[in-house]
């Protein structure tokens, strides 16, 4: 059969169609399951598919995996210092045979997958054509996840079932498939008719967008947003559209993509970063991150400016203080150890389980019930200040800029006030006096890009730590404001010397490995022919980040 992938997202033909078979009978009529349905109804399938999102029952999804690239931008780092999983804290990459930081990988080619693409086949015959839209959302938004995460991936092959080893493609052509896919899931997500109902919808979207359709159009529109975005430093980037597509994606908080978990008090439905699952006990927040919050960074507009937020996403420590860990130097790097911090759930044990206890002192995103948010229109306004600043259009660029903090600040109080204590919630004046700070430029003439990355960088912190790696890495880590003479990413400093891992020859971390029980194990010549079989791999400047 002749694979026709691109020719047949084109007219509008559903994801599915492109695999290919060499035999003549498919395999589910071949090998029929006497205990289960062959064919499911796509309302049972989309529960999975969105908890595989964020973090599922099996441990896949993107938070898994900000449990490591969450060092590298130093929100968050380990309380170990030297033991082997602190190669993160030193920037470098997985070794030998470990699945350490492949979530992504194994979310979207297992978990989403043929999951993914026979529920929106079954979704196409009947109709179902929200269901087809929402399908192909969700892989535009994998599909830009994994690239950007690892570089060169597996797309044109990706899912052609006759093959046992797959040929890598470069990373432009998974972007040029990323819009094209948005493009056909707003024109399905547009569509009416007998099979579509937002109730229906509803059932098998009941703990992320609940069945509201324009609301999955608005995240699309954020997944273009930021495939424009993410692509600052090539001479083909366009501001404008940017722009055009934040214009038409989430608004509000309200149209926040949030994953919601049922926290019946079985691991399986509860928030991966809650004390339930017990996910994140060896890890501490990272100073960077403290500094950033507490008046300490050095950017003159940070220095002294104490940040109410840091209550809703900091840990104080014994002494009721605010401090964190530097890269690869663990608890011990802090002498006194009433200073060090406690862990995300209130304690200061090294791993704490699930105990109503936990559930208490817990805040943010670390309640096993907490909603995990995976887009924000907080982003949105910050990717539009970015663009509009690129282009010089600095009175667009505050607006963008300042709703951006504001909308953060309604987030944390609207939906993360669990557990922070009464006297340091945020009132509507305490966000006021933050307002108008030096912190938040009120003069379109005062602004600068450090202004709006660095508010980026709080306003992303600890639930979308991948997006903030791929800015982080649009900026080199070190880059500098051409504007000033600081670091667009000022106090941010990389690990170096002995901290910086041997593996890395002084270079900066720029992507993951493949998954090693795939790739490493299956398809190793074609990893040799796209350099991965090499020690320094994950130091390999990603196509997106360079100009």
């Amino acid at each position: 059969m002749k694979y026709t992938f691109f020719k047949k997202l084109l007219v509008g033909i559903t994801l599915t169609s492109v695999v290919a078979v060499s035999c003549s009978k498919k395999i589910d009529e071949a090998y029929l399951n006497p205990n289960a349905d062959v064919k499911v109804p796509p309302e049972r399938l989309l529960p999975g598919i969105l908890a595989s999102m964020v973090g599922n029952g099996a441990g896949h999804g993107t938070a898994n995996d900000a449990r490591f690239a969450g060092r590298y931008i130093q929100n968050w780092h380990s309380l170990n210092a030297g033991s082997p999983a602190d190669a993160y804290d030193m920037m470098g990459g997985t070794t030998g045979a470990s699945d350490n930081a492949a979530s992504v990988w194994r979310t979207h080619y297992y978990d989403h997958g043929q999951n993914l693409m026979r529920m929106i086949d079954w979704a196409a015959e009947e109709k179902k054509w929200d269901y087809v839209g929402v399908g192909q959302a969700i892989f535009a938004w994998s599909w830009l996840t994994l690239v950007d995460y690892h570089g060169e991936v597996i797309l044109k092959e990706a899912f052609n079932t006759s093959l046992i080893t797959f040929k890598y493609d470069e990373p432009q052509d998974v972007y040029t498939f990323v819009r094209q896919l948005c493009h056909t899931a707003l024109t399905n997500l547009n569509k009416t008719g007998d099979g579509v109902s937002q109730a229906n919808l509803a059932t098998g979207d009941q703990y992320f967008y609940g069945g509201d359709v324009n609301k999955w159009k608005k995240f699309v529109y954020g997944v273009l947003a930021r495939s424009f975005n993410h692509l600052s430093n090539k001479a083909s980037y366009n501001a404008d559209s940017v722009i055009a597509y934040a214009n038409l994606s989430l608004a509000s908080n309200a149209d926040n993509a949030t994953l919601k978990f049922a926290n019946t008090g079985i691991s399986a439905n509860a928030n991966f970063f809650g004390p339930l699952r017990g996910n994140v006990g060896t890890l501490r927040q990272g100073a960077f991150s403290v500094n950033l919050l507490n008046g300490t960074n050095p950017h003159p507009s940070f220095t002294g400016v104490i940040d109410p937020r840091r209550w809703y996403l900091l840990r104080t420590n014994p002494n009721g203080t605010f401090v964190g860990l530097e890269p690869n130097r663990g608890n011990a790097g802090i002498t006194n150890v009433n200073d060090r911090p406690e862990n995300f759930w209130g304690g200061t044990s090294a791993v704490t389980t699930g105990t109503t206890a936990n559930e208490t002192t817990g805040r943010f995103i670390f309640l096993s019930g907490a909603e995990f948010p995976v887009m924000t229109a907080s982003e949105i306004q910050f990717m539009k200040a970015e663009a509009a600043f690129k282009k010089n259009d600095r009175v667009t660029a505050l607006a963008a800029f300042r709703q951006g903090v504001s909308l953060h600040f309604d987030m944390l109080t609207d939906k993360y006030n669990t557990n922070v204590p009464t006297a340091n919630q945020i009132t509507a004046s305490t966000k006021a006096a933050y307002m108008a700070s030096t912190a938040v430029p009120s003069d379109p003439l005062t602004l600068t890009l450090s202004h709006i990355m660095l508010q980026k960088y709080i306003a992303l912190w600890g639930y979308n730590t991948l997006e903030s790696w791929v800015d982080m890495r649009r900026y080199h880590y070190t880059d500098i404001d051409p504007a000033t003479t600081l670091q667009v990413y000022t106090g941010f400093t990389p690990p170096s010397g002995v901290n910086m891992y041997v593996d890395n020859a002084g270079k900066f971390v720029y992507r993951v490995r493949p998954r090693y029980n795939s790739e490493y194990v299956w398809n190793f010549n074609e990893l040799v022919r796209i350099g991965a079989d090499k020690l320094d791999y994950h130091t390999k400047e990603t196509w997106f980040s360079q100009k």
